[in-house]
């Protein structure tokens, strides 16, 4: 595989962690390091009064300036505004992630020169709303996003290059599933993919955007906080920059856990101090449940993808929480295989972004693409309609969960009284009947309808899905000449105007042609 002219750069937007790679000139992907020399940048941002900081130093200041730092951003992406206040402003989520991108594009170009276009992942399991916010985020930052790319996928790329699948010469004969386990630091996703020749073809895909090694350091600060309250009736907790601290040593903490049978945690607060021994057992105690959750996950996406454990060749472990024995322990008891950990844990992704990348400007260039990826929906996509007898309202689902994409699905619908003069197109995710059950994640209006339409007029509705799980409505009137590719309208999207003033505040880049 060779390098196009263009770097092809492939960018892991971690919770915890983000990581940067590209192609070098033999087609091989390999991490950036950062200005500070490591390989990967905590994704962690400080608003140090009139000056943004990313990174390392961000991380520090948790201890120290904790109501000033903004971590785990992803998790808030969807949301409006993220969930804490700096110095009375409120910013939305995907304006945080674009600072994050912005340092990891200016450190890559000291290395490779400027650049723009880029392939950023996202976990399988993030909604169409996310995946637009983590679109608009490399906007913001100054990057063209040539695609979204599901991170299992991705670093199931990685581990077929590393292989010798991408090639005709290495391509395998048989088709090879594997199981793909991505504890991240916030997010999971668990995807079963079957490597035919050089296709990368998802079979189905689940996951949790609120489930990863975040949430384990949380119970062992849980853990010492509550040892601490014993021994001296006060909370550690209470203090922002006290329980900063105490994060960040239970974070160590976890990760000594991995290697040895016991560590301890320091901590001190309001003149008390503390230092608490913790086994490897008592935080597999206290986190069996969210390894559970892991667990019946993995099960329910192999049995979607009609699949039985003897049907899988391989494990493949991806994210750095993976690196726990008790989440190798219990993929082993349940696969019966030992877990391959072949792919750089914490940079795989990162790997398969940038061999995405490549074969998108190579593609670009003219030149044949040497593999292809075809991936699955990770939630239901349907329009809200009233029950004709109840007149609840409804999920009409046009497209099921792990749909193989591009697809395009269209159901028709019916106005509700004469001589409607518009209609509302409310587009929901989610596996409920129930639409109040479910995600909206946007609405279009059709207006100035024909005249004198009869009650009961069908209405098509036409959802073109595609491979990055970027959404496309066309809603047409059978009989007449109306035909509307509607513009969707997501309640807590920035405005091409907001992205166009952030973009030149955060990089100094003026605005460009965005869709």
């Amino acid at each position: 595989m060779t390098t196009p002219a263009v770097p092809a750069v492939g960018v892991d937007l971690g919770t915890t962690f983000s990581v940067v790679a590209r192609l070098d000139q033999q087609g091989r992907p390999s991490t950036l390091a950062n200005a500070e020399g490591d390989r990967v940048t905590p994704s962690v941002v400080l608003f140090d009064r009139d000056v943004v900081v990313v990174g390392k130093e961000a991380l520090k200041a948790l201890a120290t300036e904790a109501e000033h730092v903004a971590e785990c951003s992803k998790r808030d992406m969807g949301y409006r505004v993220f969930r804490k206040v700096f110095e009375g402003r409120q910013y939305p989520p995907e304006v945080i992630e674009a600072w994050i991108l912005n340092k990891l594009r200016c450190d890559a170009a000291q290395q490779i020169g400027p650049f723009t276009k880029v392939v950023v992942t996202v976990p399988a399991y993030f909604d169409e709303v996310r995946r637009k916010a983590t679109q608009d985020a490399g906007y913001m930052a100054g990057f063209e996003v040539l695609d979204i790319i599901n991170e299992p996928t991705a670093a199931a790329v990685a581990f077929g290059f590393q292989q010798g699948f991408l090639d005709q010469k290495g391509s395998t004969s048989e088709p090879r599933r594997i199981l793909v386990y991505d504890l991240g630091g916030g997010t999971f996703d668990v995807t079963v993919m079957e490597i035919r020749g050089t296709q990368f073809v998802a079979l189905a895909t689940d996951g949790d955007v609120r489930l990863g090694g975040y949430d384990w350091d949380q119970r062992l600060v849980d853990l010492m906080a509550e040892s601490f309250i014993r021994q001296h009736y006060v909370d550690p907790r209470e203090d922002p920059n006290t329980a900063g601290k105490l994060w960040r040593e239970c974070e160590d903490a976890k990760r000594t856990l991995s290697a040895r049978s016991k560590a301890s945690v320091a901590c001190g607060y309001r003149g008390y101090s503390s230092r608490v021994e913790v086994s490897r057992q008592q935080f597999k105690e206290a986190t069996q449940d969210l390894l559970d959750r892991t667990r019946f996950t993995t099960e329910q996406t192999l049995k979607a993808a009609g699949l039985d454990w003897a049907d899988i060749e391989r494990v493949l472990l991806v994210g750095g929480s993976t690196r726990m024995p008790m989440v190798r322990d219990m993929l082993k008891q349940l696969s019966g295989k030992q877990p391959d950990a072949s792919v750089a844990a914490d940079e795989a992704v990162a790997h398969g972004a940038a061999l995405r990348a490549g074969l998108l400007l190579a593609e670009s260039e003219g030149r044949p693409a040497t593999f292809a990826i075809k991936n699955v929906n990770s939630h239901s996509l349907g329009v809200v309609g009233a029950d004709p007898l109840t007149k609840r309202r409804r999920n009409g689902i046009l497209i099921p969960r792990n749909t193989p994409l591009p697809v395009t699905a269209k159901r028709t619908f019916k106005t509700q009284k004469a001589d409607q003069k518009s209609i509302l197109v409310q587009i929901v995710e989610g596996e409920s009947p129930s639409a109040d059950d479910c995600t909206q994640i946007g609405q279009c209006s059709v207006r100035d309808l024909p005249p004198n339409l009869p009650a009961q007029s069908p209405v098509d509705v036409l959802f073109r899905y595609e491979p990055n799980g970027r959404l496309q409505v066309k809603v047409t009137l059978p009989g007449t000449n109306r035909h509307i590719k509607a513009e969707i309208v997501r309640e807590n999207s920035l405005s091409k105007e907001h992205m166009d003033g952030w973009r030149r505040y955060i990089c100094g880049i003026e605005p460009t042609e965005y869709r």
